[in-house]
């Protein structure tokens, strides 16, 4: 008889993202603030009589046409399967509201759910530290969505490190249809020196940051990517001026982009302000705490 087990994979936003630097290895010394938001895409385990993973991806035709073993969510469970030494098949179905590409986390995402529901689906159990590894491998932001509400990113953002929740937000995410920002493209717009965390400039941006991280509300919207990213691309500077002008409280780009969201007193007023938008895909949804979050994504059936 088989078995099955569901789980959402909940997006992210950074509320604040700094780099502090290129390292040695060509990776970027950053800092930043992970915070789940409610919009999720929703993954579906099964075990199978067929051999190996099977995968159907469902709301996105483009990543539908690329190679299963290409997908996050795949591979995940092929690390699993290896991991454990399992050798039975598994059905993969995952459902994608989480627009790809876009700095929201969704394939990070799937990544994680997919590890945690892939446990659950085998009534198995791997060391925390383990689990973290094997995250870590299959993309820096992974780590976080085992854990999700408020997490202080460092390193290349794969060392996690739980923060108090603030105050739920509510959002509106805009998502336009025609521009695309590669994360690797991002970087090398951002033309970063080396990191040099002894000097005082490093150093003062570090203790700023901080400082900031352990505010009972939680530090105001900051993203190092801005700057470069607007130059290349004007509209998303023109879509966070836009979602200001319509009633944010805040705006910021997410992540490397080219999502940009905005912080709205409550959820009509960012119903409200979605209708300025009407050739771009908008989400609005509310931020996840890590206690919600643990009960969403652990306790799925």
């Amino acid at each position: 008889m088989s078995r099955e087990v569901r789980i959402p994979a909940f997006a992210k936003i950074n509320l604040r993202l700094d780099i502090l630097g290129k390292r040695a290895d060509g990776y970027h010394e950053l800092r930043t603030i992970f915070q789940t938001v409610s919009l999720h895409d929703e993954l579906r385990l099964r075990t199978s009589a067929r051999q190996g993973i099977s995968l159907k991806l469902h709301g996105n035709e483009e990543l539908s046409r690329e190679p299963a073993e290409k997908n996050l969510a795949y591979r995940a469970v092929e690390a699993l399967r290896g991991e454990l030494k399992i050798a039975s098949a598994v059905e993969i179905e995952l459902r994608k509201k989480i627009p790809a590409g876009r700095g929201l986390g969704g394939g990070s995402s799937d990544a994680a759910a997919a590890l945690l529901g892939y446990l659950r689906l085998v009534r198995r159990k791997l060391p925390r530290e383990r689990l973290i590894e094997l995250a870590a491998s299959l993309g820096a932001d992974v780590p976080f969505f085992l854990f999700g509400g408020r997490a202080l990113g460092i390193s290349r953002g794969d060392e996690i490190y739980p923060l108090p929740d603030v105050p739920k937000l509510y959002l509106l995410i805009v998502s336009p249809r025609d521009i695309h920002v590669p994360t690797p493209a991002a970087y090398r717009w951002l033309n970063a020196p080396a990191a040099e965390l002894t000097k005082s400039a490093g150093n003062h941006k570090l203790w700023r940051f901080c400082a900031l991280c352990w505010s009972a509300r939680g530090a105001g919207l900051s993203n190092d990517f801005e700057g470069p990213v607007f130059r290349e691309h004007p509209r998303l500077e023109e879509i966070k001026r836009d979602l200001l002008r319509r009633g944010a409280l805040e705006a910021s780009l997410a992540g490397s982009g080219s999502a940009v969201f905005g912080v709205f007193p409550s959820p009509a007023k960012a119903r409200r302000a979605a209708v300025g938008f009407p050739h771009d895909q908008t989400f609005v949804c509310e931020t996840v705490s890590r206690d919600k979050y643990a009960r969403l994504v652990r306790s799925a059936p």
